[in-house]
């Protein structure tokens, strides 16, 4: 197990003999979580406050470090001399069925994906290899994703303050909730449709084939006499010292406060968005052909697709969005996370020139900053949405999995910084990829041409992102309410710690 050097020791891990506070992040293992994990990581150590440096470590297994060295990388350059973040690893344990050196979402085939998950909550397979990284490092404070419910009970018996980072937005995460657990309240109404109980905002309706298919399961199993009141991360969640939130409050205001005003979080922090640093790609690469190719297109002409780091899209799914996008008319550069599928005989010739097509890792922030893009069809992952805020980009949305129809709502009909690329009652949608109609090539290019259209609804979302772009900005600026609440995360945790020892002194006598 790689670590890092500790500032305490001996048993009682209240025995400082540094000011520097050392967090120990562990995310989940997925590219979307193990990103603003390390995003966290880089702003804790840039919010030291006057009492204490930061030292933050993000905690991988073996086969993640390469996310976070690349993150690092982008951040401090080669020097890792002196760098305020460090990464240590841990074994991902051995599970039945997935192949040794799989240990990322993104990686595992589609049928093994599930593995990941059930591997990652498993408090027999899981939470001994976290307990003995927990313990070999004695960090100051532990932040945890939220599938590692024990890290909380960790931290209590070692004395350190427990924090749970939530890398999707405070809408989504708070819907979910409620579906969840006051689904009673609703009892009686449409057994197809979902209205999300007692949530501020608009009334909120989701069909059930769009819920997390945890959701539909619970739903499908259990009536409403014997529905379950409790789940046990919603308790370790409230167990912790705090909840930190990759949002912003100008973003979603009335769903953050939910999250103290109803005692979901003892302590809450609001620390987005935490999103990549934009870095200049590497020379001679796809990251600068991307660049390249945008460089010599009209502004605001280009539309950009991609469907993030994990959910594929069928093979004739991308036959259909690939004609769509040629019978648009529209340049486009369209990232395909696809192995084997190959284009429509004759389609790149076709295309060439107005098309770009990359089938490797794509800069999105770079991408979505260029003036050239006018339009991003987006798949609804929470980084992607805090992303395109932050450049200012208005989106057609195409959610696949999980929470992605969740966020879709806020962003098109909360926020109305988009629309639905395939409109209401035009066919099944589905969390559930075998249950998710294939959109026709038709329907894409009258998405595509309609929202680009000038003065059309791409333009009036365009007004309203931009504003909210303003907003990002500002909450990231120095004084601005992302960097207060690191600091007073910041600031939190050495009280923490202060008290922690306060607390030694007295039991040992010699206050």
């Amino acid at each position: 197990m790689a670590t890092t050097a500790g500032t305490r020791t001996g048993a009682g891990l209240g025995t400082h003999t540094s000011t520097k506070l050392r967090v120990l992040l562990i995310p989940f293992f997925a590219t979307s979580h193990i990103e603003p994990f390390t995003d966290l990581a880089i702003r804790l150590a840039a919010a030291a406050s006057p009492d204490a440096a930061v030292e933050a470590t993000v905690a991988v297994t073996p086969a993640n470090v390469s996310i976070v060295r690349s993150m690092l990388k982008r951040r401090y350059g080669d020097a890792a001399e002196g760098m305020p973040v460090k990464i240590a690893t841990y074994p991902f344990p051995a599970v039945d069925g997935l192949p040794r050196g799989v240990e990322n979402l993104g990686k595992a085939a589609a049928a093994d994906s599930w593995r990941i998950d059930a591997a990652a909550v498993s408090d027999a397979l899981m939470r001994p290899v976290q307990e003995a990284l927990v313990r070999e490092q004695s960090p100051d404070a532990l932040v945890t994703d939220l599938h590692f419910v024990w890290n909380v009970r960790i931290a209590e018996e070692l004395g350190v303050p427990c924090l749970r980072f939530n890398v999707i937005g405070a809408f989504s995460s708070l819907a979910m909730r409620h579906v969840e657990l006051l689904a009673p309240d609703v009892a009686g109404g449409d057994p197809d449709v979902a209205a999300v109980p007692r949530f501020p905002g608009p009334p909120v309706r989701i069909p059930r084939t769009e819920l997390p298919e945890f959701l539909r399961r619970n739903h499908e199993a259990v009536g409403v006499d014997d529905y379950p009141r409790t789940n046990p991360f919603y308790a370790a969640q409230a167990d912790c010292f705090g909840l930190a939130v990759n949002t912003l409050p100008d973003l979603e205001q009335q769903y953050c406060d939910v999250h103290v005003s109803e005692g979901y979080a003892r302590r809450a922090y609001f620390v987005g968005p935490v999103v990549s640093p934009r870095s200049p790609p590497a020379a001679g690469g796809d990251s600068q052909r991307c660049i390249d190719w945008l460089d010599a297109k009209p502004d605001r002409s280009v539309v950009y697709l991609c469907f993030g780091s994990f959910a594929p899209v069928s093979d004739a799914q991308l036959h259909e969005i690939a004609l769509g996008l040629e019978a648009s008319g529209k340049p486009f550069l369209w990232v395909v996370r696809a192995e084997r599928w190959t284009p429509p005989e004759g389609w790149e010739e076709r295309v060439k020139g107005r098309g770009l097509m990359v089938t490797t890792w794509a800069p999105q922030t770079a991408i979505l900053g260029h003036p050239a893009v006018g339009a991003f069809v987006t798949h609804c992952g929470w980084n992607s949405v805090l992303e395109t805020v932050v450049a200012g980009v208005p989106v057609l949305t195409w959610p696949l999995v999980f929470e992605q129809f969740i966020t879709e709502r806020l962003v098109t009909e909360v926020l109305r910084i988009g629309q639905r690329l395939w409109p209401h009652g035009a066919g099944r949608r589905s969390t559930s990829c075998t249950e998710h109609e294939v959109v026709p090539a038709g329907a894409v290019a009258r998405a595509v041409t309609a929202f680009m259209c000038p003065g059309g609804p791409g333009d009036a979302a365009r007004d309203r992102v931009m504003g909210l772009a303003a907003k990002a900005h500002a909450a990231m600026a120095e004084g601005g309410s992302s960097q207060r609440d690191l600091r007073r995360l910041v600031d939190d945790l050495v009280e923490a710690r202060r008290a922690d020892g306060r607390r030694e002194q007295v039991s040992s006598g010699t206050n």
